[in-house]
């Protein structure tokens, strides 16, 4: 396998190197390419992250690389090299539209997105591991997170990244803030929790005993989540507002619709041709029982017990947003309580959490039921004289 290989490679060249923490350098990579397994990435974006820091860190070359593992995998850690280089241009106290100026930056310096999603897993566990660093360089790393990669993130689709990465370098940069805020959140655990708990409940049972779900789906899931809490934070901030029970999506529930398709459409491949119920596309058929979730508002809506709030319904399935985020949103009252619901199919809730990662997991799922071998299609030579004589490595 050439994953097996990258790492043989990494391991070799990071061999003497340490990270701040005192831990061998190689679980740096190795923990970013976990990161990018949990996207389902691609086996050339998983190699990528393994090898990402060689070329920067030791003796071994982008053209060592492309030897080895291909001119996909070269391609992507020369980008992330590239890239990763852009933050120490900028002056440290940076304003918010250069900022933004260097969020433009990353996207037009990278002709394939996947530099970029190795970037942010790189930078994620960085984030993860910034206790070791001194208070200084906290503050200035999560800072350049919060303000440059955080958003990367949310304009990429990366749900699960974009939130740890605002969380971690909120507590960082407004430790206070931080500190009061969970603790708030913490006095109202109880409350939330049975909230969330009764509503799941009712509302599970009522999309069980539908018909039309029963007939027309796999499955349909009701699942609760509190809001994030520098999401909160800034939201507060924003609306002026510091009453938990007045914020709409404190407390939440996701419905996520995963429909049947019938016999004669499924071509194995998620391009099968709509029969009203959605078209199917070539992305994994994201539009696929579009209709369902309509149906389920319409349910939601007229949930017994419940108070709709009719101002509150969002349609991002007819009207994504630009990182390709499709749900139908809407807000319930319950005893004065608030509850954000949100519906999507199982395509949609795929690319809500993974954004544009979701787009190579398709692909490659595609190319693996087609060619078993192609995880290993690469280069097949495995030199391993690419060992390093470089003994210190920060962070970042």
């Amino acid at each position: 396998c050439q994953i097996k290989e990258a790492l043989k490679v990494a391991f070799i060249s990071h061999y003497h190197q340490k990270r701040k923490s005192g831990e061998p350098f190689i679980i740096h990579p190795i923990e970013v390419a976990i990161l990018l397994s949990t996207l389902q990435m691609d086996a050339e974006t998983i190699m990528a992250g393994l090898l990402h820091d060689t070329v920067e860190d030791t003796n071994l070359t982008f053209n060592q690389i492309e030897n080895l593992f291909g001119h996909v995998v070269r391609s992507i850690v020369e980008g992330e090299t590239k890239v990763s280089k852009l933050p120490r241009l900028v002056f440290h106290n940076y304003a918010d539209e250069q900022a933004e100026n260097l969020r433009q930056m990353f996207i037009a310096m990278t002709d394939d997105y996947r530099i970029i999603i190795v970037k942010l897993a790189d930078r994620l566990h960085n984030m993860r591991t910034l206790q070791y660093m001194k208070p200084e360089k906290q503050i200035k790393i999560s800072k350049e997170t919060l303000e440059i990669f955080a958003p990367l993130a949310h304009r990429m689709g990366i749900w699960q990244f974009k939130s740890e990465l605002e969380d971690t370098s909120f507590m960082y940069l407004y430790p206070q803030e931080y500190k009061r805020l969970n603790r708030k959140l913490i006095k109202y655990q109880t409350k939330f929790q049975n909230t969330l708990e009764q509503t799941q409940d009712i509302l599970q049972k009522k999309l069980n005993a539908d018909r039309v779900l029963q007939e027309q789906t796999v499955n349909v899931q009701v699942y609760g989540r509190t809001k994030e809490l520098y999401s909160l934070f800034h939201k507060m901030n924003q609306k002026q507002e510091y009453d938990l029970d007045h914020i709409i999506d404190v407390v939440a529930l996701r419905v996520i619709i995963e429909p049947k398709r019938p016999k004669y459409e499924d071509n194995g491949d998620g391009s099968g041709s709509g029969d009203g119920s959605g078209s199917g596309s070539g992305d994994g058929g994201s539009d696929w029982g579009v209709w369902l979730c309509y149906h389920v508002l319409g349910l939601v809506q007229h949930l017994p017990g419940f108070q709709p709030v009719p101002t509150k319904v969002k349609d991002y399935i007819s009207f994504p947003k630009p990182n390709g985020y499709q749900s139908l949103h809407t807000a319930l009252m319950l005893n004065g309580q608030t509850i954000e619901v949100q519906i999507r199919t199982s395509a949609m809730h795929k690319i809500a959490e993974y954004g544009m990662a979701s787009h190579w997991a398709y692909k490659d799922g595609k190319q693996r039921q087609s060619d078993p071998s192609s995880t290993s299609s690469s280069s097949s030579n495995n030199n391993n004289n690419n060992s390093s004589n470089n003994n210190n490595s920060n962070n970042n």
